[in-house]
């Protein structure tokens, strides 16, 4: 308090009025402090415990707000280096966790999934928009990880757009865990709440993070 004023008053002007700057309320306090020292009683001078306390606040507002102007200062540059490597993806292809299967125009699909062990026997099995059965892939021998399959479906006259696949996997009598990947194009990047988000060709929306692969 200087003189009965509250240290607390120009804090509260600054929060009523939410424009207030620290450089401002520094220059108020400063103000106010000078006419104290002119005007104060020589024989009650002011606490200097006080005084250095009211200095430490204000240092501090100041100090806040210079960090805040930091760190949107970085915020900014964080997303703008997001939204460069996002660009660098466009035209790219990803491989994300899904069971979309992409045909090209010559019929030939390629997708991949994940397998939590070994796995004798594998069962990709491809149907179409309605779940009918379209074609079934057979792979033996697979290694834990991830693994790729490529269908031939050149011969498959119905709508390629909208096919799915699954996979069962399984080791003498017990089965193995699997987690689908579909590969899909990368058409555009944003940056949403901080993060870089990927727009793809299936019309999907993911989050980098849970991008497995690129090529």
């Amino acid at each position: 308090m200087i003189n009965g004023v509250s240290s607390n008053s120009s804090s509260s002007s600054s929060s009523s009025s939410g424009a207030t700057s620290a450089q401002e309320m520094q220059d108020k306090f400063l103000t106010l402090l000078v006419a104290q020292l002119k005007n104060q009683d020589p024989t009650n001078p002011m606490d200097n415990a006080q005084l250095t306390s009211q200095m430490a606040q204000i240092s501090t507002v100041s100090g806040i707000e210079k960090l805040n102007d930091t760190v949107s200062s970085v915020t900014s540059q964080f997303n703008q280096m997001q939204m460069l490597q996002g660009s660098s993806l466009i035209g790219h292809t990803v491989l994300t966790e899904g069971n979309g299967l992409a045909v090209t125009e010559e019929g030939q699909a390629t997708a991949a999934f994940e397998l939590a062990g070994k796995a004798a026997n594998v069962t990709v099995t491809i149907t179409n928009a309605s779940g009918e059965l379209v074609d079934t892939v057979e792979m033996t021998g697979l290694d834990a990880g991830r693994n790729y399959f490529t269908w031939d479906g050149s011969k498959y006259t119905g709508d390629k757009s909208q096919l799915q696949y699954s996979v069962k996997a399984s080791n003498a009598e017990s089965a193995v865990k699997v987690t689908p990947l579909t590969a899909s194009n990368v058409v555009a990047a944003t940056v949403s709440n901080g993060k870089l988000m990927l727009e793809l060709g299936s019309g999907a929306t993911v989050d980098y993070s849970g991008v497995k692969s690129v090529f």
